[in-house]
């Protein structure tokens, strides 16, 4: 039989930028035995979280969760407004931006590709001019990356927005959330967006499994017309179901468990307190940062991402080969470098459940790692880090 738990004494600090830490309080939830889920009892669960969840994505619109990753969302986002061969303009912030727009071709899009240096944020100037060149409307949605989980950089949905109706264009606003909902001050509908993706494994503090798409009334009229085919991913299904609390097939009934309880830590803390520990967690990293004499990836001040920090490791010294140290000394998962970062930087997720021992445990694991590893570092970058802590 395999080990799935050999890790020393202690627990190991998973600090990746997700999967996250699951809280015991959601664990607990979702170990309750399973309920039939066409029964009154799961319809009251159903409604429960259907609703709950629209808080979080600030909005009033409907919320749609699948049993899938965050992939899943993105495919659904697409196939339900949009028809074989029409065209979507995206934005190249990362690694998880360039997934998105590679299932786009997939599916028979054409992509306009605005490329990036992956060390920026999604820049709207350069969106609204494209969008002004198109004459004949041709584009029918816009998508982009809130929080770039490979680069830690975050972007400015509100100026996005702003860009596409200074441009007058008529393009659906899609945008990717999975690592932003739950830990970055977010908001549907006051930032206009059309389809907002997220997943549960971040910010909501779950295992891997559900996926969401809040929709607004624009791109519920726009799956009217829509000629992608669809069937598992299909919202109107979803959302006649939904009315009552069910699904039209088989939902991940204890995930739905662990939802119900991680909405409730969520909104006992406050979503503006949620916001602002992890914004507080995200500087304390960068002090950190700054005190080892390493480089940040993320080169505007302005998008530094709460949820993450990438960093850049010295010339001549592998990324992975710190990770492993850390990890065989420490018990300590660190995030790797995604795509053409790949070995050239380490990425310290501080989202979720976490708290401020937790993060001098993290950037503790870390100081110690780059002095194990042989990496050129100055000493001090977690006490840079507690005396902004305690302040």
């Amino acid at each position: 039989m395999l080990t799935l738990n050999n890790h020393p004494s202690g627990r190991h600090f998973l600090q990746i930028p997700g999967p996250t830490n699951v809280p015991d309080r959601v664990l607990r939830a979702i170990d309750q035995p399973t309920i039939d889920h066409r029964g009154p009892v799961f319809g009251a669960l159903g409604l429960a979280v259907l609703g709950g969840i629209k808080q979080v994505f600030q909005t009033q619109s409907p919320v749609v969760i699948f049993p899938s990753s965050g992939t899943g969302a993105w495919e659904a986002a697409l196939v339900n407004t949009l028809s074989p061969g029409d065209r979507v303009l995206m934005v190249e912030t990362g690694h998880f931006a360039s997934l998105w727009r590679k299932l786009a071709g997939r599916l028979g899009l054409e992509v306009d590709f605005l490329e990036g240096d992956w060390r920026h944020p999604v820049d709207a100037a350069a969106i609204g001019a494209r969008l002004a060149q198109d004459a004949g409307r041709a584009i029918k949605a816009v998508c982009v990356v809130h929080n770039e989980t490979s680069t830690g950089v975050t972007s400015d949905i509100a100026a996005v927005r702003r860009a596409i109706d200074g441009a007058g264009h008529p393009a659906l606003l899609m945008v990717d959330t999975i690592s932003s909902l739950g830990s970055i001050d977010y908001r549907h509908d006051e930032w206009g967006v059309d389809v907002t993706v997220a997943g549960s494994q971040k910010g909501l503090m779950l295992p891997p499994g559900l996926a969401f798409n809040a929709v607004s009334a624009k791109a519920l009229a726009a799956a009217d017309g829509a000629r992608l085919p669809r069937s598992y991913w299909d919202w109107r299904e979803m959302l006649a179901a939904n009315e009552r609390g069910y699904f039209p097939y088989t939902p991940s009934t204890n995930l739905l468990y662990g939802l119900h309880e991680a909405l409730a830590m969520l909104q006992e803390e406050g979503l503006p307190q949620v916001y602002a520990r992890h914004s507080r967690h995200g500087h304390a990293t960068r002090l950190a940062v700054e005190g080892w004499g390493l480089e940040l990836l993320s080169l505007d001040p302005a998008a530094h991402s709460p949820a993450l920090t990438a960093v850049v490791m010295p010339a001549g010294h592998s990324a992975d080969a710190f990770r492993k140290v850390v990890l065989d000394r420490f018990d300590m998962s660190l995030g790797q470098g995604l795509g053409k970062l790949a070995d050239r930087v380490f990425r310290i997720g501080h989202l979720g459940h976490f708290n401020d021992l937790t993060l001098c445990g993290t950037l503790a694991g870390v100081e110690m790692g780059l002095a194990a590893a042989g990496v050129p570092h100055r000493p001090g970058g977690v006490r840079a880090a507690m005396e902004f802590l305690k302040g």
